[in-house]
């Protein structure tokens, strides 16, 4: 489990919708047994600033930043990809999120 993996979501009621989750939490936190993750949608609008678009898997994803969640450590079984290469992107749209800028 490492900061920027991206897990695929295997709930059945919403895994249409948010394909992926995106772990956000910090290393530091590892020992807890849940995990900050923010899910990626797809068929979404992305706002400028808060929802940075990925391609996973050959498909096009946006970070829907406001439906940040924590969820089990259970739930983050299955890593696709990590996305650290796209960390700016990430943290400025949390930052957006918190802070508006």
């Amino acid at each position: 489990m490492a900061q920027f993996d991206v897990y695929k979501n295997s709930n059945g009621a919403t895994s249409d919708i948010f394909p992926y989750f995106l772990d956000v939490q910090n290393d530091l936190l590892s020992s807890l047994q849940t995990r900050v993750v923010v899910p990626l949608a797809v068929r979404v609008t992305p706002v400028r600033h808060l929802n940075p678009i990925f391609l996973i898997e050959e498909q096009m994803v946006v970070m829907s930043t406001v439906d940040m969640a924590g969820i089990p450590l259970s739930v983050c079984d299955e890593v696709v990809t990590n996305l650290a290469h796209e960390r700016n992107d990430i943290i400025d749209a949390l930052d957006f999120l918190v802070n508006g800028f």
